[in-house]
């Protein structure tokens, strides 16, 4: 039953962290957000061994991938697929962010850590209180 109740924080953590990212980014919810132009600033600067040309479509992708990844994970919905998506988008995030600034800024925001937490969502046999548990019950 712990485990159970464990899944679903967990599962409900990464998706709020990575709404209340695009949330800032968009400037819904927060007052003081970077919102969207500050985002492709740093999306930039963690990229930094991209062409600049590039930059924004990353920025868009990223964003995308984040919401759709939040929304499925929130609902628990294709949860597996959801939690290797966000572990392997995080990490490649952790990547770009230790190639650009260096391991202490991704483990200074515990990039590293989220991935990590992704990655043991997607290895858990089952998903309690989920649409994938009605789908298969």
């Amino acid at each position: 039953m712990m485990m159970d109740f464990a899944s679903v924080l967990l599962r409900l953590a990464l998706a709020a962290g990575f709404l209340s990212a695009v949330a800032s980014r968009l400037n819904v919810l927060y007052r003081n957000a970077s919102g969207w132009g500050g985002f492709i600033d740093y999306t930039a600067q963690v990229n930094s061994f991209l062409p600049k040309k590039l930059i924004p479509t990353v920025a868009v992708t990223a964003t995308v991938l984040e919401t759709v990844l939040a929304l499925l994970l929130f609902l628990g919905y294709q949860t597996r697929c959801a939690a290797f998506g966000a572990a392997g988008l995080t990490l490649v995030f952790a990547v770009a962010m230790s190639v650009s600034y260096g391991i202490k800024e991704p483990l200074d925001y515990s990039v590293f850590a989220f991935s990590a937490g992704a990655f043991l969502l997607a290895s858990l046999p089952t998903y309690k209180w989920s649409i994938d548990q009605l789908l298969t019950s």
